[in-house]
């Protein structure tokens, strides 16, 4: 029996529920038999419309855990000798060979790599491996379609566990910021997002918007709040142009 709904916060030791063939428990949670307890202060996610849907205890705060197929974006911290060394915002170290970040042959004897990646640069990766036997746990590869050095934009800093409810359910929360105000927002799973919008303004308008889901991410009807503070945006966006005209 499943004893949370969805979006409900629960404490550490708050029974979540038993084992069952119509869900699945996944997340912060310890067990004791058959039976699934908060192992911290968690909201409460229930994904898929079909049996066994999936429950997901999410913590409300926490650093990002490392996948294999995360998105993360990164920045570079150290040129190596055959790559970089990347902060991906989670304890575990990151490297970007340089085979995985150009098609070309680099030949890392004589080449400067400070022309390929610089310190400082931002990059849009993909965790390609993780094993925590290595001395840089954390592989990563900009070498796929639309994954590379990002030069334009805002990064929005936040926390990984709430980056679940700013995408939203089947991206529904990242696409309305694409739909309304043709902003591009690409979410890396590690809490850093990257806004694009056709000006600054708008640009600003979104990252202060995606910190207003962090901080209210626990609370119901969280995407229709998101869409009127849209509307009214655009309305008074809209107002002040035709003033101006």
């Amino acid at each position: 029996m499943l004893n949370v709904t969805d979006r409900m916060i629960v404490l550490p030791g708050d029974l979540i529920g038993g084992r069952s063939n119509d869900y699945v428990i996944v997340g912060s949670v310890y067990w004791e038999g058959d039976k699934a307890y908060a192992a911290t202060v968690a909201t409460i996610n229930i994904k898929g419309d079909v049996k066994p849907m999936e429950v997901q205890v999410i913590p409300l705060n926490g650093t990002y855990k490392p996948r294999q197929g995360d998105a993360v974006i990164g920045y570079v911290v150290d040129i190596l000798v055959n790559g970089w060394e990347v902060d991906i915002k989670s304890p575990y170290s990151a490297y970007l060979p340089v085979n995985e970040a150009t098609l070309k042959p680099v030949d890392v004897v004589t080449a400067d790599l400070r022309n390929i990646l610089n310190i400082g640069d931002v990059v849009l990766a993909k965790i390609s491996d993780f094993n925590l036997a290595k001395d840089y746990p954390v592989t990563l590869t900009i070498k796929e379609s639309r994954l590379g050095r990002i030069e334009d934009g805002t990064i929005v800093e936040i926390d990984p566990v709430k980056v679940p409810r700013v995408i939203g359910k089947k991206g529904s929360m990242v696409n309305m910021f694409k739909d309304e105000l043709n902003c591009d927002v690409t979410v890396g799973q590690n809490g850093r997002i990257w806004v694009r919008c056709r000006n600054r303004r708008d640009e600003v308008f979104v990252s202060q918007t995606i910190k207003f889901i962090e901080r209210e991410s626990h609370q119901s009807g969280l995407m229709d709040r998101v869409k009127a503070i849209i509307q009214s945006y655009k309305s008074a966006t809209t107002g002040a142009a035709a003033q101006s005209q």
